[in-house]
């Protein structure tokens, strides 16, 4: 695997994970560990409620819902999930502040294209998710970087976030909670963040693909919150929180009291963009949104959170032992988190990416260099991996670590 010319703008995450599989030595017999994709089902002690799996069985045997999607969802899926987001927020949404998307990331692309224009630039999160940064370089959206700082705990460098606006920037984007981190923002940290962009005369895309998916101290706070203060596009997600990545379930929610987006025709467009996009599948739309949101029990996701806590925990103990690794902040969220690479204990590898395509083939791991998510000799884990997976992944790495080790 090059490390030349390797960054969010030319691969996606799914393209680093296919490269990285490709370079499994196949003469060893031992199973892949895969501690760098995220996706829960990956893991047997993840499941779906059994409302979301009895309410598409029933709308498929009904044949009621085989039609091609209204354009812009079904209002019924609309109605709850405004209603589901509301519950969380000072203000009420309608139907018509939300649109279904397919998943998270077709909502990235259909927000940044109807915010792009001439000259343009949108302020992203350094760490952070390279979809946006791949969007924006197929729109000409210049993208200026924001530092999350892991001294702090992975907050914004509210300093330089002021510094990269200028006339020509139309939003900020912030994923809470924060993937590749790990990390939960704090009330009055969002809300500082809020009272930036509004001083900045800019909006916020909240990417919310996490919510509520917190097992540390913190609760998780919806920069919904804070739309008296600032305009805020959200985005959320059925994917992860319900595992169901599969289905394609997302949307973009328009939290806006005083209909500042709707006057700029920033609305419009985002509503223009859904009119010639796909539309997540009708059965899903009726049968698996409404159930699931009003249906699920709390033990469901207090068992997932249960699941992602020993997770963390085991994670975060076992990096303690592997003396080239580094994890500046326990993980509170979401599941992922970013950790540090010592590279000046280490004899022969010189960046992230190195790291990596040397721990595949050698050990038959599979970790996110840093540099995908724009931190260059860190790597990206997932947590929602089996346990034991976790645990013998990381012996494999302290075993690497230690074979390339530096002599004293």
């Amino acid at each position: 695997m090059e490390d030349k010319e390797l960054n969010a703008s030319n691969i996606t995450v799914g393209g680093i994970y296919d490269m990285l599989l490709d370079s499994v030595n196949h003469e060893d017999t031992r199973p892949v560990i895969r501690l760098g994709r995220v996706d829960p089902t990956d893991n047997p002690l993840f499941r779906t409620t059994n409302v979301a799996l009895d309410a598409v069985t029933t709308s498929v045997h009904s044949f009621n819902f085989n039609s091609y999607p209204p354009t812009h969802g079904l209002l019924q899926a609309k109605r709850a999930i405004a209603d589901h987001l509301s519950s969380h927020l000072p203000h009420k949404l309608s139907a018509e502040n939300v649109f279904l998307t397919i998943g998270g990331t077709q909502a990235i692309d259909i927000i940044l294209p109807s915010i792009a224009r001439p000259g343009a630039n949108v302020l992203l999160p350094k760490p952070g998710y390279p979809q946006y940064e791949l969007r924006a370089s197929r729109c000409d959206l210049e993208v200026r970087y924001f530092d999350l700082l892991p001294e702090r705990g992975w907050e914004v460098d509210l300093d330089s976030l002021e510094n990269l606006a200028d006339e020509n920037t139309v939003a900020l984007v912030m994923i809470s909670p924060s993937s590749p981190c790990g990390n939960v923002f704090a009330y009055e940290h969002l809300k500082k963040v809020a009272e930036i962009a509004n001083k900045l005369g800019i909006f916020v895309i909240s990417d919310e693909v996490y919510a509520h998916v917190v097992f540390g101290s913190k609760p998780f706070v919806s920069m919904g919150e804070f739309s008296s203060i600032v305009p805020v596009i959200s985005i959320g997600s059925f994917s992860k929180r319900w595992i169901i990545p599969g289905w394609r379930i997302g949307w973009i929610a328009i939290c806006d009291p005083q209909g500042i987006l709707q006057k700029s025709g920033i609305v419009s467009k985002i509503t223009d963009y859904i009119e010639i996009t796909d539309n997540p599948p009708t059965i899903v739309q009726q049968a698996a949104i409404p159930e699931i949101l009003e249906k699920t029990p709390k033990d469901f996701h207090s068992n997932n959170l249960g699941i992602l806590r020993e997770a963390a925990n085991i994670f975060y103990d076992g990096c303690k032992e592997i003396p080239c690794l580094t994890c500046p902040l326990k993980p509170e969220g979401a599941m992922v988190v970013m950790v540090e690479i010592n590279l000046s204990q280490l004899e022969d590898i010189v960046d992230d990416v190195q790291f990596c395509s040397k721990l595949v083939k050698e050990e038959s791991v599979i970790l996110f260099p840093g540099v995908i998510v724009g931190l260059k000799n860190w790597i990206r884990f997932s947590l929602a991996v089996d346990p034991s997976d976790l645990k013998e992944g990381l012996s494999r790495i302290k075993a690497f670590g230690l074979r390339h080790a530096k002599l004293s």
